[in-house]
Formats: C-alpha cells, structure tokens, sequence
C-alpha cells in the first residue's frame, strides 16, 4: 500500500518512544547518563561512518582522495545563512513550547530540547528523502522499513533519557516524510544518483553535529543547517 512505509515510521518511533519512557521510569539517573552518551556516540558515528563513506573514494592505484570538499564547504556555509535567515531552529522551538503546552508537560523543562533534538535525528539524511520516493513511485517501502528499525532504538533510547518530548518527534517524521511522499512525482527527476550522494554527504555531517551537541552540549544550531541539504542537491545539477 502506498504510503505504508511513511504510516510504520511514524508509529515506530511512537512505539520506541513509548518503550523509552517505560525504560526511564526504571532506570536511575546514572544508568540514564551512561545511555545517554551511549546513545550521543551512536548518533555521533553514525553521522561520521556515513559521510566518510560518501567524503573518502578509492583511486584506481589503491590510495584513498577526499572529493567533494567545494560542495560540502559551499552547501553548509549557504545553508548556514539562509537557516539563519530563516531562523529554523527558533520556529522549532517554538513549536516545541507549543506542543509542551497542548501535552500538559509545562513541568518538563527538557521537552522541547528532546523533541527537537529527536526530530532533527530522525528527519536529516537520505533515508528520509529517498524512502518516501520510493514508497511512492515504486510502490517500495523497504527503506522507510529499515529506518524504522533505526529510528526505534535511537528514539527508545533517547526518550529513556530526555524525556517524552522525543516522542513528539513522530509528527515531525510524518509532516517532512508525509510531504516528500505527496511531492514524489516533482521530486524523482532532480535526485540523480549525484544528488544522493551529495544529500547523504551533507546529511550525515548535520548528523554528526547532532551527536556533538548531545555529547558535548556545543549549542550548534543544526536546524538552522537544514537548508545545506537544499544546496546540496542543487549543486549536483551546476
């Protein structure tokens, strides 16, 4: 069934969420923050194992060269300033404060850094992009599938520690998926196999900062970067 692959997302990092919090009641607060850096360094190589793939290729005589180093640099310093411009991240959070309200979680100070830190996890990278696509135009929903599994354990895992708020991140899954899905048919000509590979390039070094900051609490404002991943994918086509 079309869109199945978008509706099992969703209700994945729902029921992963749920899971987390059940875990979080039982768990301490030092096991907490053992899994939360567990989690922060998951993140962090998934981000870093994913763009070294696409930054790293083999020459024919056996030594490894960087390659696209002008998009990568282009594409995060242009979308830097149109995120800015646009101030993604202070929209998201405002979301977020508007969510906390209508859950009853005004007592939560760390809902609206869960729920946005959760969804810029579960929202950056190909996968996100590619599977609805997929599960549109060919009726193929096995990467939405395995970004199911994905997404469950990182958001059991980070609902266990920050809260409830990472659960909410399924509606951000469903709007940007959900939104892909319906544009299928104007998006399937501009991702060439060079646009994937530049949006899994970009996408997976916004991951990585998400795991910096989970890690490190750096303060980098990886949604205000969101707009790179446009750029990425145009530079494919100059």
């Amino acid at each position: 069934m079309p869109g199945s692959g978008v509706l099992v997302n969703v209700l994945g990092i729902v029921f992963g969420g749920l899971l987390g919090m059940a875990a979080g009641r039982l768990i301490s607060e030092r096991f907490q923050k053992t899994l939360m850096m567990a989690c922060a360094l998951a993140v962090l190589f998934l981000g870093l194992g994913g763009s070294l793939a696409q930054m790293l290729k083999a020459s024919p005589d056996g030594t490894m060269t960087f390659v696209g180093s002008y998009m990568m640099v282009g594409s995060l310093i242009i979308g830097a300033l149109l995120g800015e411009a646009i101030d993604i991240e202070d929209r998201m959070v405002t979301f977020g404060e508007w969510l906390k309200k209508r859950a009853g979680g005004e007592s939560d100070s760390r809902f609206v850094d869960a729920f946005v830190t959760a969804s810029l996890t579960v929202c950056i990278g190909a996968m996100a992009v590619i599977g609805p696509i997929n599960d549109r135009l060919l009726g193929d929903p096995m990467v939405l599938y395995i970004k199911t599994v994905l997404d469950f354990v990182i958001v059991l895992l980070m609902t266990a520690t920050l809260g409830r708020g990472c659960i909410f991140s399924a509606l951000s899954v469903g709007i940007f998926e959900g939104a892909i899905f319906l544009c299928a048919g104007l998006l399937e000509p501009v991702m060439s196999a060079a646009a994937q590979s530049n949006l899994s390039y970009v996408g997976n070094i916004l991951i990585f900062c998400v795991g910096v900051n989970l890690l490190w609490k750096t303060g980098i404002r990886v949604a205000n970067l969101l707009p790179a991943l446009v750029i990425a994918i145009a530079w494919a086509w100059i």
